[in-house]
């Protein structure tokens, strides 16, 4: 479960869009208000605010928002409770407040708005309530049993992990499979293989990197091993235009199907490679 939190001024305007009857909004809670629409309870706040006139941002604006298995299975009486506690941890009771579900989409969440002005005209401290809201909702979701950030984190991570082991065994295999002698013939091998390997090409039509597209991720080539940077890549593919690098002081490429350079680092590198290869092995190379 996730919780955002500010404070803000335009109460009317806010909490007419948590009002929105055409995203099914529902009342989940109300404290120490009568009215029965924004307006109404815009003008309650404003009695309690009219007695500081030193705050300005004098409405307190959350959203909570439970996973979307999770609000699958929770009814009013448990947003009901999770506003409560959350209420509770944020040190917000005996306040001014309302609270809406909005459910016009899978991902269940709730409006809450709470007047930051006390009954003694006394302000909320707003300092860090944005990471004070998360940590509330984090509370609340270990209190209730439900799905929270740092589970969701960990599983983003391990999932993400998964995905770059999959990716660099799909290059792995590409290199032995197919052994590619260009960037645009691993561009392709990889294709079969399964990735969409994305040229990342700068304004000067130079040849940057590569991304890799799988299973709905898209990562940078460093972000999936080290060992999968533009330059290693190139390192990789035995006599990769070494040659002609080179001998011609040509650093372009083709690449499906158009002609791009390479960065005069990747050049440098590259070249650097096969100096040393070429050396190691009393080949020719026509340097």
């Amino acid at each position: 479960m996730i919780g955002k939190g500010k404070s803000i001024s335009h109460t009317m305007a806010s909490m007419s869009y948590g009002w929105n009857q055409e995203k099914d909004a529902e009342v989940v809670l109300k404290e120490f208000l009568h009215g029965d629409t924004p307006k109404e309870i815009t003008k309650e706040f404003k009695m309690l605010q009219d007695q500081n006139y030193h705050c300005t941002k004098n409405t307190l604006s959350f959203v909570i928002s439970p996973t979307i298995e999770d609000g699958k299975r929770l009814d009013n009486e448990d947003l009901h409770s999770i506003t409560k506690g959350f209420i509770h941890e944020m040190k917000l009771g005996e306040r001014q407040a309302i609270a809406f579900v909005h459910q016009d989409k899978d991902h269940k969440h709730i409006h809450l708005y709470v007047n930051r002005i006390d009954f003694r005209g006394v302000a909320y401290n707003d300092s860090f309530i944005g990471k004070r809201s998360q940590q509330a909702a984090e509370k609340v979701a270990e209190q209730m049993g439900l799905t929270t950030v740092k589970q969701i984190q960990f599983e983003k991570e391990f999932n993400l992990k998964e995905i770059r082991t999959e990716i660099k065994r799909r290059h792995d295999l590409t290199m032995k499979q197919f052994q590619p002698k260009s960037f645009d013939d691993y561009v392709k091998a990889m294709q079969t293989n399964g990735v969409k390997v994305i040229p990342t090409i700068n304004n000067q039509n130079k040849l940057q990197g590569f991304r890799f597209e799988f299973d709905g991720h898209n990562l940078k080539g460093s972000e999936v091993h080290r060992n999968m940077s533009l330059g290693n890549i190139g390192k990789q593919m035995s006599g990769i235009r070494g040659a002609s690098i080179l001998k011609d002081n040509n650093v372009s490429i083709k690449l499906a199907g158009k002609v791009v350079d390479l960065t005069p680092n990747l050049a440098l590198k590259i070249t650097k490679f096969i100096i040393k290869k070429a050396i190691n092995k009393g080949i020719d190379i026509g340097y």
